[in-house]
């Protein structure tokens, strides 16, 4: 969190607020097309928060988060990390970036043909001179750290969806990251693994003093590890602030959203003109097909 101090001199006192921001979003814009994604985004993320950022599916979460860890450029504006300016650098350089911060995928995103220790070693093999012998025990205390002491043997596809997010995160900390960035961490578990992801998660933060960032709609995750909390809508922050905050807004789609009605400012039902015109959709008109249609099953 923002801390202060003061510089003194004997005829005057300075006082100086120092943010500390690990990652500073400034008027940031993605277009597809005539489309704002992402339209005048900007916050910062202090060192030691916990960031939730909430919204509907296709609000733009994932895509704000792509653009923070250098995966897009956007149409538009600044994202600093570490002081750094990202958005304009080449590959070689935001690799550099890169290495100071973990990735959690959605998925947990393994490879298939590793074995689970082999997963969380590749950072290591990839990024670091360090032997074998070394390599092992750091692999080891990885996954000791998200409970999974002893599996290092084991393919993905022999271990559970909630096994295969720990393991994810065990690699994404395998570089003792400042920085760990998560895409809903806890999708498709149950309550008690995402419970224990969530408790991953805050030893991290609140006990290592890691900084995180967290894409979710889960509420119940969300308002167990945030410190603060961005809610999009419309390609805008539609609010911003504390958990404590948040619950407490008089905004009607903030409290939709958190509560999961299905009445409120948030439609139910989306027209075929605006899914149309959704990033990910390439317009195709129903003359079209239909003709594709009839010619499968003519």
């Amino acid at each position: 969190m923002p801390s202060s101090f003061e510089l003194r001199h004997s005829s005057f006192v300075i006082s100086v607020m120092s943010t500390d921001s690990l990652i500073e979003v400034n008027s940031l814009v993605r277009k597809f097309g005539d489309r704002a994604v992402l339209n005048d985004i900007s916050f910062n993320v202090h060192r030691g928060d916990t960031l939730v950022i909430m919204g509907g599916s296709g609000c733009g979460k994932s895509t704000l988060l792509r653009h923070m860890i250098g995966a897009m450029k956007p149409t538009s504006g600044t994202v600093k990390l570490f002081g750094e300016e990202v958005t304009g650098m080449k590959e070689r350089e935001i690799l550099r970036i890169r290495l100071r911060f973990g990735m959690l995928f959605q998925s947990g995103a393994l490879l298939a043909s590793l074995t689970v220790g082999e997963n969380v070693a590749l950072p290591l093999l990839q990024h670091t001179d360090k032997s074998v012998d070394e390599i092992e025990e750091i692999v080891e205390q990885k996954l000791q750290m998200v409970g999974l002491t002893g599996f290092e043997g084991l393919k993905p596809d022999e271990i559970s969806g909630g096994m295969k997010k720990r393991v994810g995160l065990a690699r994404a900390l395998a570089l003792d990251p400042e920085l760990l960035f998560s895409d809903e961490p806890t999708s498709g578990l149950d309550p008690i693994m995402t419970a224990v992801v969530d408790e991953l998660t805050m030893k991290l933060t609140r006990g290592k003093g890691m900084t995180a960032v967290v894409v979710s709609h889960d509420m119940t995750s969300a308002f167990r590890i945030a410190t603060r909390m961005i809610m999009l809508g419309h390609g805008v922050i539609v609010a911003q602030g504390t958990p404590d905050e948040i619950r407490a807004s008089s905004n009607p789609e903030v409290q939709q959203f958190i509560k999961g009605e299905p009445d409120g400012p948030i439609p139910l039902n989306l027209s075929q003109e605006e899914h149309e015109h959704h990033q990910h959709v390439k317009p195709r008109p129903f003359a079209r097909a239909r003709d594709r249609f009839h010619h499968k099953t003519g």
